[in-house]
């Protein structure tokens, strides 16, 4: 917030549903393109008053992308997330219209001609996924330079793959690497890779199987087994996280246990007031929630 201004309760000369829509159908050829937007002046306001040139908005309901959209043209580093299609038929390309200088919304205001950049990045699918047997197995979405990658960002590891060495297929330092294969692993490959290594060289092996004498053959290599070692670190075989709210969390009170979990979720906010109340009425020593 600039120094000096002073916050107020009611934000006044931030545009309106109207504006909004008309700068969606600037944007997009219809002013019902996208439901509910909000006007490129009232975001300016709001992150005008709250932070400062480069720091870092995050907007996890991008919609339209104005937020995004807002926070490039003020200078600003930002964050978007979007599960919805408008994802792609909206916030890309209306990002791609800043950096290419369009002056819609706050453009003239702000002085905005364009520039700066945004990486645009989707969901990968689930790298497990479970069999007839509900078994754990290798989503079949993944090739074999895909599940090195993958693997090597579950390790910590960056994946690089060498140009002529296949095993240094990650490192996480000048001297430690990861190796991610689908092959049985047996002890005459392990020799194999050991008389390629250096004396001070380690090495992670993920792999689906491999020969008991593999375990424990050089204290510089380590395996673990995929899926297993996967296991409990993330939430897989699920691609779609839109989230389905039906009530908010309830805080625990002295009426809880007078209702089951299925009577909760039918009780109304009125109904929740009602009985606050009556809980409260003869111990009040301050207001309440529904005061």
């Amino acid at each position: 917030m600039p120094k000096g201004q002073v916050l107020r309760s009611i934000l006044t000369d931030v545009g309106t549903n109207k504006t909004a829509g008309d700068e969606i159908k600037e944007l997009f050829g219809s002013s019902k393109s996208f439901d509910y937007p909000k006007p490129e002046c009232l975001i300016n306001k709001l992150i005008e008053l709250c932070t400062n040139k480069n720091d870092l908005v995050l907007d996890s309901f991008l919609g339209s992308g104005t937020t995004a959209a807002v926070a490039h043209k003020m200078g600003r580093r930002y964050i978007g997330i979007e599960l919805g299609d408008h994802a792609i038929t909206h916030c890309y390309p209306r990002l791609k219209a800043v950096v290419d200088g369009e002056q819609g919304g706050i453009s003239r205001s702000v002085n905005w001609k364009g520039g700066g950049g945004f990486k645009y990045y989707a969901l990968a699918p689930s790298l497990l996924k479970k069999d007839k047997f509900d078994n754990w197995i290798i989503s079949k979405d993944y090739n074999a330079d895909m599940l090195a990658a993958a693997m090597a960002k579950q390790e910590g590891f960056r994946y690089n793959p060498h140009e002529s060495i296949y095993w240094k297929q990650g490192q996480s330092s000048e001297s430690d690497f990861i190796y991610t294969t689908t092959q049985f692993l047996t002890v005459e490959s392990m020799d194999q890779i050991m008389d390629e290594m250096q004396p001070d060289e380690t090495l992670l092996i993920c792999c689906k199987s491999y020969q008991k004498e593999c375990k424990s053959k050089y204290p510089a290599i380590t395996i673990k087994k995929i899926p297993q070692m996967l296991l409990g670190r993330c939430e897989f075989g699920k691609d779609d996280y839109s989230f389905n709210i039906i009530n908010s969390p309830l805080q625990e009170s002295n009426y809880s246990d007078e209702h089951s979990e299925t009577s909760i979720e039918k009780i109304s906010v009125q109904e929740l007031s009602d009985e606050k109340k009556k809980s409260t009425k003869k111990k009040k020593d301050y207001p309440g929630l529904f005061d």
